[in-house]
């Protein structure tokens, strides 16, 4: 029995999810809504982890590739030579932090998609610090709940296309449309909601200083005493102190612990952030004043460079 146009167009999609979104005459790919994207993401990343990797990256790169062929090839003819060939020449162009996985922004930057949906993912505008990441949480979180729910999300995405002169291109439909997308895309425990780890995946920050590895594993003397120069405390505390008063405090405190509280926990929230800035202060003999000190600064990244790297105390 004959199948069908229907039958055979979901028999298509079936084999090579890719082939729908590209124009049937060019074969180059169409432009992506939002939603679209969203779905081409779902589908790749199984696993729901937040990557494409492994066996899902290679099923997406072979149905990349053979989904440009007018006809209907298998993604199974590529070869493994092929695929190895591919895989390496794709991760140089778009495996941007080199982790030998595609995260959403990589993929973001590899499809065609809607001009201002593409503005939200903020390629060529990291946050300098954690110390701005702060202001802004706080700017947003209006109701002081310690989280982004989705009315304060989709305002900072207005504000954020109002900022690159795009709000008007912009219906309420379908702003709300892409802070709906946006919450896929991001909220990782899926309660509706952005807190403080997922909000610092939709908004990143250039660098996080602390990182670096004499603050991760120090620079350890004969007698194993962490040795931090003074140019290296310096740094630190100039990049946190933003309005050059001599203290750390406010959003500026809250953005150093941020940072400091990444390198022991993945997903934290607002309460987090305050057990940990409760713990990390009394163990430098804190004086309540609601500031940090150079002295007090120099204490934490001692105590900080003498732990193992992946201590989670």
């Amino acid at each position: 029995m004959d199948q069908s146009p229907t039958n055979k167009v979901h028999l298509e999609k079936a084999q090579n999810f890719m082939r729908q979104y590209r124009d049937p005459e060019s074969r180059e790919l169409k432009k992506l809504s939002a939603n679209q994207f969203m779905d081409v993401w779902s589908h790749y990343d199984r696993d729901g982890n937040g990557y494409i990797e492994g066996s899902e990256l290679d099923g997406f790169l072979k149905e990349f590739v053979s989904s440009a062929n007018a006809t209907d090839i298998s993604p199974e003819s590529l070869t493994d030579e092929m695929l190895v060939e591919l895989k390496s020449c794709f991760m140089e162009a778009y495996d941007d932090n080199q982790d030998g996985k595609i995260d959403i922004r990589e993929l973001a930057q590899l499809l065609p998609m809607e001009e201002n949906f593409l503005l939200l993912f903020r390629f060529d505008n990291p946050l300098e610090s954690s110390v701005e990441f702060m202001k802004i949480w706080r700017e947003y979180d209006s109701d002081n709940s310690g989280y982004i729910e989705a009315d304060e999300l989709k305002n900072f995405l207005r504000d954020l296309l109002k900022e690159a002169k795009k709000i008007n291109d912009v219906s309420e439909d379908k702003l709300i449309e892409y802070t709906d997308t946006m919450l896929r895309v991001f909220d990782a425990n899926k309660d509706g909601r952005l807190q403080l780890s997922e909000m610092a995946k939709l908004l990143p920050v250039k660098e996080n200083f602390l990182c670096r590895q004499v603050f991760k594993e120090g620079k350890i003397d004969e007698e194993g005493a962490a040795k931090l120069t003074k140019e290296d405390i310096e740094k630190v505390f100039s990049l946190y102190d933003r309005d050059n008063n001599g203290s750390i405090e406010n959003e500026e405190l809250r953005g150093f612990l941020k940072d400091l509280l990444e390198l022991v926990k993945k997903d934290y929230d607002a309460q987090d952030l305050i057990e940990f800035e409760e713990t990390i202060l009394r163990g430098v003999g804190y004086d309540k004043d609601g500031k940090i000190s150079r002295k007090e600064l120099t204490m934490i990244l001692l105590a900080l460079a003498k732990l193992p790297p992946d201590d989670d105390q």
